[in-house]
């Protein structure tokens, strides 16, 4: 038997030998440190005996595949002293994921006494060193086993498995665990580990099942590793918006409002309103779109004619009916509606009166277009708004202001001609850098081609031809711009491909940012046309986009990208004048009315504080720049400038400062700050 081994050396045996022998032969400290093992490309079990000629390579920590077994077996480890500080607790699932692992129990919630309890179990099972032995088991027997040790959480899978599935089992000392694995070969090889966090969670991920315990960790094989992570935590969670969004007063949430209903405060709303300000002029007055204002809510039949309500009706507000079986009894039958040539069919059943807050702004926009006949003169017509949309998210999906049911986006969509679909589209995608950029997330960010599933044709509009024709002249589209990008399956919209800019946030999770789409089918089934040079009636090209995509998503990537400590420009208070005792308001507010003559947002800290808490206390809040005023400046008619990025700037003359922060702000730049 011939093993060839990564370094292409090739190792022959006379018999066969499990991965672990084979590490054991090549190095004694190989084998102490190997995780797993992969075998002619396919990750394994170290206890995988290999019988023929092939290609082996031994995987440790530092491998993708070495973590996430090494971790996986952490889980194991934890699921074991959870059984043992609390014996009523069942077992559901404990997978490794990015940088740890988690495990979820049928158990009350816990808190980090629990935790720490939980983490003592763990040092002893890690330090008594039980070996991993795997095995399998028929289903009857396996279902046999669960039963028996009451775990009903794992009878269920069993049930799911296929017919044909091989179910397999790890046990160390008395604990047994259904898995796949792969595992490492003894828990002593764990070194170094920490619970992290503990959450709820629905079995399965369905709101509609039982909530259980989560329980979150992360595990090393130095303990220098697992510090450095921990201070990583540490650092994102003061990051995390969520928490430093509520503690400086940009937003909060009431339950007795809503789940997923943030309310902005001002200082969030005043961030908000700057991102608009410039996100609709520069789309106005520097890429020529016009602006449009239309209803909330509309009628089912605005939906129902570009197919919207099939697809996106489980998701949004609908009102208005009384017989909600017959709604979606009906609903079936008229998914044979075209376009607008079936209006009279869907105007008179039985939901005509039902309405729906919207989800999108594109059918509304179609009927500004239509308001009026255009030819080809008139395009590419961009039109934009500022929408306010409303989306019937899962409980379990809301989060922060990353994920809530009502959200304000850059909305807009451009009525182009077939031989301006190319540049426009382009053009689209520079505004969209153009504001990643000056937000200085341009480097935060991936670019993703969302593709249709032609195993999956009924969830889309038209035909695998028409599907090919526009993915291609996309592709084309990202290639000339010079893109990096991923082409992902399954995640067009059900009427086109779209570029996704994506973005994570400081645990990781994925989010899109800014949607570009092509649209190959709506201005048909809306009717949409232009008069064409030769007097003829052709169907336009409509490209939806966004190019700061939602504000209340932007607003929590700013806050987690700059941990607070927003650009100049983005800043609800930009300055605070501090006299340095009462005698000097009177300059101080000499200074506050010059600085908000120029537009700059200033506040005057009147407190009888000592000077020195008043610059701790703006310091605390994260402000640019602090104005001390006394004797000195008020005879000067300068300012002693403090900044958060410099510290002590020295003295200025006021007219100086003020057009110094004037251009800061006018320019939009993101100002360092100077490590001492």
């Amino acid at each position: 038997m011939k093993i060839t081994l990564k370094d292409g050396s090739v190792k022959e045996y006379s018999h066969p030998l499990s991965v672990y022998e084979i590490a054991q032969d090549i190095s004694e400290g190989l084998a102490r440190v190997a995780c797993v093992g992969e075998v002619n490309g396919e990750v394994v079990d170290l206890r995988t005996v290999v019988d023929r000629d092939s290609e082996v390579s031994i995987l440790t920590f530092d491998s993708d595949a070495g973590k996430k077994a090494y971790r996986h077996t952490c889980a194991h480890v934890l699921a074991e002293a959870v059984q043992q500080v609390f014996p009523e607790a069942k077992l559901a699932i404990g997978p490794a994921i990015d940088n740890g692992f988690y495990y979820d129990f049928d158990l009350k919630p816990l808190d980090r006494s629990d935790l720490d309890r939980i983490e003592a179990a763990m040092k002893k099972i890690i330090k008594k060193g039980d070996r991993l032995e795997y095995y399998t088991l028929s289903r009857e027997e396996a279902l046999k086993l669960m039963e028996e040790r009451q775990e009903p959480y794992k009878v269920e899978l069993i049930n799911d498995l296929p017919e044909d599935a091989t179910i397999s089992f790890y046990q160390q000392g008395d604990f047994i665990e259904l898995c796949a694995g792969p595992h490492l070969m003894s828990t002593k090889q764990i070194k170094a580990f920490k619970l992290t966090s503990t959450s709820g969670a629905y079995w399965r991920g369905d709101e509609h099942n039982k909530m259980l315990t989560r329980i979150y960790g992360t595990a090393f094989t130095k303990k220098a590793d697992l510090e450095e992570y921990l201070e990583y935590l540490a650092d994102i969670k003061n990051r995390d918006h969520n928490r430093l969004g509520r503690e400086m007063e940009l937003f909060t949430t009431a339950d007795v409002i809503g789940q997923g209903l943030p309310l902005i405060m001002p200082k969030g709303a005043k961030i908000i309103q700057k991102l608009q300000r410039w996100i609709e002029d520069t789309e106005d007055y520097e890429w020529g779109y016009v602006r449009t204002k239309t209803p909330l809510m509309a009628k089912s039949a605005l939906y129902k004619i570009s197919d919207h309500w099939y697809h996106y009706k489980d998701g949004m507000f609908v009102f208005g009916y009384e017989d909600k079986e017959q709604l979606n009894s009906a609903a079936e039958a008229e998914r044979q509606i075209h376009g607008v040539e079936d209006l009279s069919l869907i105007e008179n059943d039985a939901d005509s009166n039902v309405y729906a807050l919207r989800p999108m702004t594109c059918p509304f926009q179609y009927y500004v277009y239509k308001a009026t006949q255009k030819s080809y003169r008139d395009l590419p017509y961009r039109m934009g708004e500022t929408s306010t949309l409303f989306r019937n998210e899962d409980s379990g999906e809301m989060h922060g202001l990353t994920r809530v049911r009502q959200f304000t986006i850059s909305e807009g969509h451009l009525v182009c001609t077939p031989e301006q679909i190319d540049q426009e589209f382009k053009n689209c995608v520079a505004l969209a850098k153009y504001c990643l950029t000056t937000l200085g997330l341009e480097e935060d960010v991936t670019y993703r081609f969302s593709k249709w599933n032609p195993d999956n044709a009924d969830k889309y509009l038209g035909t695998a031809e028409e599907w090919d024709k526009v993915e291609n002249a996309m592709k084309v589209i990202l290639d000339e711009i010079g893109l990096e990008y991923t082409e992902e399956k399954g995640e067009a919209a059900f009427y086109g491909p779209k570029l996704d800019i994506q973005a994570k946030n400081v645990y990781g999770k994925e989010d899109t940012m800014i949607t570009i789409q092509l649209d190959m089918f709506l201005a048909e089934r809306y009717d949409m046309y232009y008069i064409d040079k030769d007097g003829s009636k052709k169907r336009p090209y409509i490209i939806h986009r966004t190019s700061i995509g939602c504000y209340e998503r932007t607003l929590a990537w700013l806050i987690e990208k700059y941990a607070g400590k927003f650009p100049t420009w983005l800043c609800p208070e930009q300055v605070r004048v501090l006299p340095v005792s009462e005698k000097y308001e009177d300059y101080a507010q000499e200074v506050f009315r010059e600085l908000r003559r120029n537009g700059v947002d200033v506040t005057v800290d009147n407190s009888a504080e000592r000077l020195g808490y008043k610059l701790r206390q703006a310091q605390m809040d994260r402000l640019p720049y602090m104005l001390v005023v006394g004797a000195k400046e008020e005879e000067d008619r300068t300012v002693s400038v403090r900044s958060r990025f410099a510290g002590d700037e020295g003295v200025k003359p006021l007219g100086e400062f003020v057009n110094q922060i004037c251009e800061e702000i006018r320019t939009k730049e993101i100002r360092k700050e100077i490590r001492k």
